[in-house]
């Protein structure tokens, strides 16, 4: 759905004009060389209203008042009063002058000191009391929440409004609206409202929401949708050293960091709501960076927060989004405690950051009240429930809305209801949905039935040639308790069809208990991963890739049936157990699995059969689903996974051919080091006990195609490592831009920076090299290999290139000692 949801973002950018403020201003400071002047202060004269000119100077600020003039300031420069000749002025252009006789006033200019500066002290105050001001004074808290999610298409003028394209739906623009932000026209086209009862314990640190009314604006699948904003927007708390945003960690400027990254000016002080406050300013010291600009208003006794302005800088290295705008208000309680009431965040998606891009507005607004403290709750109300919807919640009259919403909505939010329920019935838009819908899913849906995954129709390998194949599933909805999916599969060069079925049931749906079953037919590239499963559909991108950098016969025919039962009692945490019975021969003349059946080694046999019963638990803290059926989705946000899979080999059981027992352990950590970017460890343990085949071996995973994949090894062909026994651990850290944002002439590409190292140790006992009958000469790393690489990704925000060196086994037959592989992807 995150993927469809942006397709669409994508395909609709575009619209409008209206009014609804009294004063409006936009425009450019330039400084008397005729050079923009950024981070200028603009304020309407007589009022605390006021905005911060951007990198290239520019600035919008509105009003729903009337003013006669604006006041510009910025450290080095006189202040300027500009008259308004109107109400509303827009390209305006403000000349500063530089400071000269400034006696009565210290100015900082460019980066301000970080000695003597009374807006440093103000803000060793605010780190000292962060932790005594708002709910973490207190053991217990609740309140109640209101948000409103609302997506608007922007920068509308007349001829986009008249393009063919919108023939027969022009209607919606009668809802068009002017950004109070940027100034920018603007049509809502998405609305999401949502109220929650929330409560909080500090003594175990856990929060817990429960959403009590959710309604939007007629599109379906809207739990999927709501998921996917809440990971767009997540939660932050302003005091934290760093902010997440779009999966990138941005400084904040109250962090104690903060002053190696920010300058900070006292601009002035004056009383908010009655409270005695300093009004300062930050904006970064430096271009490229994960920071923002702005303004926040602090108490002059407890130093706590009393209103905060800021806003990504538009040379911060983060794709898609061109700007990102932040305010929040607290309320005082009690003379001394403040606390959260108005949120407001807002982020415009477009394709590049030129100022006259179309794109997308994406506002969240979020409001507290009736606060309450220290009546506890019993400590399982905050137990996350396994699988629980409440389809009431979905279903709130309107009655219900207009007595519980915090504020209402205005003239255009109450129109977006209306208007996209008539959208809807407009045959265009339904097929652009559909079209969208299709590219998101890689389903084409027919009633109940999906076809697809599309994007898997073509495939090549050495021994099938060009290979096709046709599949689909049964899609009632989202939340499906049971489907039915399968595919049917065609190689050119081996004349032959293959087959893959799968059905699941969920059975309980408050345990999550599932029962599944399936049976495949087909030609797999074994060892294309280290830890396996028995997922009847599992087929790897390695088995049919179209472009490889050498020729792959190493193929097998499989034959897998696999029956299995799950629950996941506690959140996050799920154990399976399950049979399976598979036949594995190899598909190729140039590959043999053969083994010997007997001691004298005289006699061979070329098929394994296998019967195995397994054990597998899976336990994945923080993270986030989609969904409440029997397939759920992932919410992409790091995460840790725990992985152990427990295997044993019935000699004998349907005519199985070995004993053992396999035991596999996966875990992986990504770890957000503030501005420094992203790790990402990844750690790999497998043993079998007993004698086996060729055909059972752990496999050390190579990757012959051009492609980037995860948890192999890049210089590494096929079957070049064979164990019964390895450990593999990889580092791999994603540095955001953070050095190349340090040199200027790379600083505009916005290319991010990537390294990593992969090793594996492993061996293979004497038992199973004596039956080896297949004519490769099995060699385990027993030294332990190891790669290194390095990487550039962001390259035309799409692209990914990683260049990987061997680190050791250099004269090992067709070594491959260095590979360049790419891969796309869609990321912030």
């Amino acid at each position: 759905m995150k993927n469809k949801f942006w397709y669409l973002v994508l395909v609709l950018f575009g619209f409008a004009n209206s009014f609804i403020a009294q004063t409006k201003v936009s425009g450019i400071v330039y400084d008397n060389a005729n050079q923009p002047v950024p981070f200028a202060n603009i304020v309407f004269k007589d009022s605390n209203i006021g905005t911060m000119s951007n990198e290239d100077g520019r600035f919008y600020i509105e009003s729903p008042n009337t003013y006669n003039a604006i006041i510009v300031t910025s450290v080095g420069y006189s202040d300027r009063v500009v008259v308004l000749p109107k109400t509303i002025n827009y390209n305006f252009k403000v000349i500063v002058n530089s400071a000269e006789n400034l006696k009565e006033v210290t100015i900082y200019t460019g980066k301000t000191s970080k000695k003597d500066n009374p807006a440093l002290d103000i803000l060793r105050k605010i780190w000292e009391r962060k932790r005594k001001n708002g709910l973490s004074q207190f053991d217990y808290y609740q309140m109640e929440k209101y948000e409103k999610v609302e997506f608007d298409m922007n920068t509308i003028d007349s001829a986009f409004m008249k393009r063919k394209f919108f023939k027969g739906m022009e209607f919606i623009f009668n809802h068009v609206d002017t950004s109070r932000v940027t100034g920018k026209t603007y049509l809502p086209i998405f609305i999401n409202e949502s109220l929650y009862d929330v409560y909080g314990n500090n003594k175990i640190s856990k929060v817990k929401e429960k959403l009590k009314a959710n309604k939007n604006s007629g599109f379906s699948d809207n739990q999927q949708i709501l998921a996917f904003v809440n990971d767009l927007y997540s939660d932050y708390d302003i005091y934290s050293n760093h902010l997440t945003f779009f999966d990138k960690s941005f400084t904040s400027p109250l962090s104690k960091t903060g002053i190696d990254v920010y300058n900070y000016v006292l601009r002035d002080s004056a009383f908010v709501d009655k409270k005695w406050c300093y009004n300062i300013l930050f904006y970064p010291r430096r271009k490229n960076e994960l920071t923002f600009k702005g303004d926040f208003w602090v108490s002059d006794t407890t130093f706590a927060i009393k209103k905060i302005n800021m806003a990504v800088t538009k040379s911060a290295n983060i794709n898609w989004v061109k700007d990102i705008y932040i305010e929040q208000e607290f309320e005082v309680q009690n003379d001394s405690i403040f606390l959260l009431t108005r949120d407001y965040m807002m982020s415009d998606f477009a394709l590049n950051k030129k100022e006259a891009s179309k794109g997308m507005y994406g506002k969240r607004t979020t409001l507290y009240q009736n606060h309450q403290f220290n009546i506890e709750k019993p400590n399982s109300l905050y137990k996350d429930q396994v699988n629980f919807i409440d389809n009431d919640v979905y279903n709130k009259s309107e009655a219900y809305w207009t007595q519980n919403r915090f504020e209402n909505l205005n003239k255009d939010e109450k129109g977006i209801y209306k208007m996209l329920d008539t959208l809807q019935t407009v045959k265009k838009f339904q097929r652009l949905y559909d079209l969208v819908s299709i590219l998101g899913s890689g389903y084409i849906q027919f009633g109940n039935f999906d076809y697809g995954p599309i994007f898997s129709t073509f495939g090549y390998n050495q021994v099938e040639g060009i290979r096709m194949r046709v599949g689909g599933r049964t899609y009632f909805g989202p939340n499906d308790v049971w489907r039915l999916q399968g595919y049917t599969a065609y190689g050119f060069d081996d004349d032959k069809f293959k087959y893959g079925v799968s059905g699941k049931w969920m059975v309980d749906k408050k345990k999550r208990v599932i029962l599944s079953a399936g049976n495949r037919r087909d030609v797999e590239q074994i060892g294309a991963s280290l830890t396996s499963t028995n997922d009847v559909l599992g087929r790897s991108f390695a088995s049919s890739s179209l472009f490889n950098t050498s020729s792959n016969g190493k193929l097998t025919n499989i034959n897998l049936t696999n029956v299995a039962v799950e629950i996941e009692p506690v959140k996050n945490l799920i154990f399976q157990t399950g049979f399976s019975y598979r036949t594995l021969e190899s598909a190729s003349t140039v590959f043999s699995l053969d083994y010997y059946i007997d001691a004298s080694q005289t006699t061979t046999k070329s098929e394994v059969k296998q019967s195995e019963v397994g054990f597998q638990i899976e336990f994945t803290p923080n993270r986030k689903t989609v969904g409440y059926g029997v397939e759920r989705r992932e919410v992409d946000s790091p995460f840790s996974r725990f992985f152990v899979n427990y295997n044993h080999g019935f000699k004998g059981m349907l005519d199985s051919d070995f004993d053992y027992d396999k035991l596999q352990l996966y875990y992986k950590q990504p770890i957000i080091i503030g501005p420094l970017g992203r790790t990402d460890i990844i750690l790999e343990v497998g043993k079998t006990f007993g004698q086996i085949p060729l055909g059972l071996m752990n496999v050390i995973p190579g990757n012959q195609s051009y492609f980037t994949i995860e948890n192999t090894f890049s210089n590494l062909n096929f079957y070049e490592f064979v164990t019964d026994q390895y450990a593999t651990i990889q580092w791999n850290h994603n540095f955001g831009g953070r050095l190349f944002g340090r040199i200027p002439f790379m600083r505009k590409l916005n290319w991010r920076e990537i390294i990593g190292v992969r090793t594996v140790y492993g061996s293979i006992s004497d038992e199973n090299k004596t039956i080896n009958a297949s004519g490769l000469t099995y060699v385990a790393p027993e030294t332990g290999y190891w790669e290194y690489s390095a990487g550039i990704g962001n390259i035309f925000k799409v692209f990914r290139i990683d260049f990987t060196w061997r680190g050791n086994y250099l004269d090992t037959p067709d070594a491959q000692k260095f590979s360049i592989k790419g891969s796309f992807g869609f990321y912030f």
